[in-house]
């Protein structure tokens, strides 16, 4: 399965999608205040966002996986 970064940061309310590339599902929101938690930890750098680089990008989709995750056992 192939995901796609879905990233408005830079408006009143801010979000993250991961999507499905194939079926365009979303698999995972982050919202503002997740954004802000994900921002405090350093889990999110936007030059990895703006990269093509695969293995980069899997790793931070990894990542944006497991923070919504750990987020939704809390």
């Amino acid at each position: 399965m192939t995901y796609m970064i879905d990233a408005w940061l830079d408006r009143p309310h801010p979000y993250l999608r991961i999507l499905n590339r194939d079926t365009g599902e979303v698999c995972a929101l982050l919202e503002d205040d997740a954004l802000d938690e994900l921002r405090d930890q350093g889990g999110l750098d936007l030059h990895e966002l703006g990269t093509s680089e695969p293995q980069v990008i899997k790793e931070l989709v990894r990542n944006l996986f497991l923070f919504c995750y750990a987020r939704a056992l809390r």
